[in-house]
């Protein structure tokens, strides 16, 4: 198992280094004054809370040296962002930056495509999250989450859901030992005549289209670009991008 293993990326976890805390705020000061030697080992002697942190992603199919080299990268960057003067401990402020730094390396080779407004404000919200567990010692809500981003709260379930990993249809959901019972057989099929007619009349509205307000269309709900995005590839203004998109949805929904 993944979270057995004793090398990670040429290191031997047995061997990791746990520093005191006398010995982290010794080394964080020398930071502060720019000695790199001093970053060096305090990086080496936090390797071990990397691997704690690491270790809770264990179960999602990713590969653990990958994981491990991404929790170094959170690592780095709260040592190079940690103001010795907060009174808290390394440790305390070190783990979310790890774990955000995880989670938005899932985010980004999820395997669904959302734009980039939605998995920015996502990446807030954890954020926001963090923050608040930390303050807070417990779970936030939403409606907190979305107070402390000053966001709405449905914009926020909405950013969260997005990068949640996608449920295969042949994962298992139960087995007693026999035959397991997987996602697809508690899904049912409730087509009828009536709806395979609504998807006829959608590919003929959408035929009818001309070339450029396909290609708008793609990119905008396909490939799940923002209008500025789709503006800036095609070489028109936001406003232009806006007008074909609507034009486009309503020539098909006046069509079926």
């Amino acid at each position: 198992m993944y979270i057995n293993k004793v090398e990670i990326c040429g290191v031997n976890t047995n061997k990791l280094k746990v520093l005191k805390e006398a010995e982290k705020t010794a080394l964080l000061a020398k930071v502060r004054q720019g000695d790199m030697q001093a970053r060096e080992e305090l990086i080496n002697g936090n390797l071990r809370l990397v691997l704690s942190v690491v270790q809770k992603f264990a179960n999602r199919g990713e590969i653990l040296d990958d994981l491990f080299q991404v929790g170094c990268i959170g690592l780095i960057k709260a040592i190079d962002n940690f103001d010795p003067n907060q009174e808290v401990k390394f440790s305390t402020y070190g783990v979310p930056m790890i774990i955000g730094e995880i989670r938005r390396y899932l985010r980004d080779n999820n395997s669904i495509r959302v734009s980039r407004s939605l998995r920015d404000m996502a990446y807030k919200a954890m954020q926001a999250k963090e923050m608040l567990l930390t303050q807070n010692l417990r779970e936030p809500t939403i409606e907190e989450i979305a107070e402390a981003m000053g966001s709405k709260k449905e914009d926020v379930v909405l950013a969260l859901e997005s990068i949640v990993e996608p449920l295969s249809l042949y994962d298992p959901v139960y087995s007693d030992g026999g035959d397991p019972i997987y996602v697809m057989d508690q899904i049912g099929d409730r087509n009828d005549d009536t709806e395979w007619l609504d998807e006829i009349l959608l590919r003929q509205a959408i035929e009818d289209l001309s070339e450029r307000e396909k290609r708008i269309l793609s990119m905008r709900f396909l490939s799940g670009r923002t209008q500025v995005e789709v503006a800036k590839e095609i070489g028109i203004s936001q406003a232009q991008v806006s007008r074909v998109e609507k034009g486009a949805l309503k020539r098909i929904k006046s069509k079926i």
